[in-house]
């Protein structure tokens, strides 16, 4: 779906199949829109040319993968295979969609809900060198350290504290 952002606030359907499609996401660049679906049976993420969704089509994992994340120059499209792991395409510059064969960027063994949360569970940094993701737990050094959560709660205020203009 899509919401028009002129004060009308109109939502129209943007990819509409008798399939399953979701975390959608466009290209920094804006001409492209790389999703998930179940068109194979499998979900696999695919990518259409953005807005004009109907005037093409392309498969761009093998095997599965779901969550797809754009690099921010637009050069890469990432994804979570099935197993866990991130893969990685190369995209190419062009008037025409054009990719190379993903490839393995992180070995399994990060967390991918399934269920009732579908939406993407990690992040690249805005330089494009680092990702943030969550590992599984259960290995030795983990057991020995309880799970625990740091909320804080209205952290601007304790920001302007710590940090005064």
């Amino acid at each position: 779906m899509q919401v028009e952002l002129d004060g009308t606030h109109r939502v129209t359907p943007l990819v509409q199949t008798p399939f399953s499609e979701q975390n959608g996401i466009i290209s920094p660049d804006g001409r492209w829109l790389a999703y998930e679906a179940n068109d194979s049976g499998q979900s696999e993420v695919y990518v259409r040319p953005f807005p004009d969704v109907s005037s093409g089509h392309w498969q761009v994992s093998t095997g599965g993968g779901t969550r797809p994340l754009w690099a921010r120059n637009g050069q890469e499209l990432f994804y979570v295979s099935p197993a866990g792991a991130l893969m990685r395409g190369g995209v190419e510059r062009g008037p025409s969609w054009a990719a190379t064969t993903p490839t393995l960027l992180i070995k399994e063994g990060y967390v991918t809900v399934t269920g009732g949360f579908a939406g993407r569970t990690y992040d690249i940094s805005p330089d494009g060198q680092r990702f943030l993701m969550i590992k599984e737990g259960g290995g030795a050094e983990q057991a020995a350290t309880p799970i625990t959560l740091v909320v804080v709660q209205h952290f601007d205020e304790e920001l302007k504290r710590l940090v005064p203009r």
